[in-house]
């Protein structure tokens, strides 16, 4: 389920838990985003073709 449907305090208790459990993990470096592959900003549009597509495993990227 997403979290739109929860309540707010049902929703502070997963940041909560989050900030506890997994964010020490990602400033420690230990958990990583996969990036597949990384777009000039000026080819937004063949980034998000390719996320369309679903032929991506990871994070597709725009970058300045």
């Amino acid at each position: 389920a997403g979290l739109r449907s929860r309540s707010p305090e049902n929703k502070a208790l997963i940041i909560s838990e989050v900030e506890k459990n997994v964010w020490p993990a990602i400033a420690e470096g230990k958990v990583k985003p996969v990036v597949y592959k990384s777009f000039p900003l000026a080819e937004a549009a063949e980034a998000h073709r390719l996320m369309e597509s679903s032929q991506h495993i990871g994070k597709i990227l725009l970058v300045p």
